[in-house]
């Protein structure tokens, strides 16, 4: 599950999708929708929880360190629950110290490129208020990678040779751009790009360990799913809007994807993990498929043995 807990964000970064005009697909956007905060978010945010049961919670927004009063409250609770929550920021403020203590966080920070593109582009999460901020803390380093990234030789080499050599940075992961259907702009990798981006992160995975990038997350870069109905990302996930009520489809990236240009990091995972065949010669995903086939028609008697019984 991926919650929007807020709306709220002091950056205006291009390409965000978040705030595009699509990005609910209902005409309505992020901005419109009524936000909480305090006790009714908290009590929103677990109510939510408790009726989807994830066994994984990523928290976005907006900038979810505005809301870092609530995620302090909300993070024991999760913890309470087992469940693995994920806060995605780009630390434009501070990070309570008493995070750390919390085995079940993940907190990944999002770092658009070296020190003058980045400050440019996500300022004023500026590299400085970066350091400062994830200071005392473990962090994963996320990267989007752009068209602007890859207009100067060694320029990926540079950024993943300095953030490795962060001490808070435990790993480092890279997406690629993915537009929505139609785009035009300078952000998006064309073919022949995007190819050599993924051989050079092939290469560079085997010189800094802090890279994380599988093999077979690299192929599903070259080969995406094609559309969102065969996307195990897209079908697992639940995303919810900052109403807590508001489902962003297909998936998080919300609007139309183009599904074929697809460079999110969590989407290649899961189909790196659905290509995967277990020793039997079995692929993991077949197992998927049938296990959800079999919930659906569950759901689906559920659903009509209930209405046999409605007045």
């Amino acid at each position: 599950m991926s919650i929007e807990i807020t709306r709220r964000c002091p950056l205006s970064c291009p390409g965000c999708y978040a705030f595009a005009d699509d990005h609910l697909g209902d005409g309505a956007s992020l901005t419109e929708l009524r936000e909480f905060e305090g006790d009714a978010l908290i009590e929103g945010v677990l109510a939510l929880v408790d009726l989807h049961r994830p066994l994984h919670l990523s928290i976005v927004g907006g900038e979810p360190l505005v809301r870092w009063r609530e995620i302090t409250q909300l993070l024991p609770a999760l913890e309470k629950r087992g469940i693995h929550t994920q806060i995605v920021t780009s630390a434009v403020l501070p990070i309570p110290i008493e995070w750390r203590h919390f085995r079940l966080l993940n907190l990944v920070v999002s770092i658009d490129g070296l020190q003058p593109e980045h400050d440019k582009r996500r300022a004023p999460a500026t590299y400085q208020r970066i350091h400062q901020n994830i200071r005392g803390h473990v962090i994963t380093v996320h990267c989007t990678v752009t068209r602007q990234m890859t207009q100067r030789k060694d320029y990926l080499r540079e950024f993943v040779e300095f953030w490795t050599e962060q001490p808070e940075v435990l790993k480092i992961w890279m997406s690629l751009y993915t537009p929505q259907i139609g785009e035009m702009s300078s952000e998006i990798l064309p073919t022949d790009v995007r190819e050599r981006v993924i051989s050079e992160l092939s290469a560079l995975k085997d010189e800094f360990h802090k890279l994380e990038l599988p093999t077979g997350l690299l192929q599903a870069y070259r080969q995406p799913p094609s559309n969102p109905s065969r996307c195990v990302f897209a079908l697992t996930t639940q995303t919810i809007s900052v109403d807590l009520k508001t489902k962003v489809k297909p998936c998080q990236l919300g609007g139309t994807p183009d599904c074929h240009q697809c460079g999110c990091i969590a989407s290649a995972v899961m189909e790196a993990v659905s290509r995967h065949r277990l020793p039997i010669g079995i692929r993991t995903g077949a197992i998927y498929n049938g296990s959800r086939a079999l919930g659906l028609c569950f759901k689906s008697l559920r659903e009509t043995r209930s209405s046999l019984f409605l007045p």
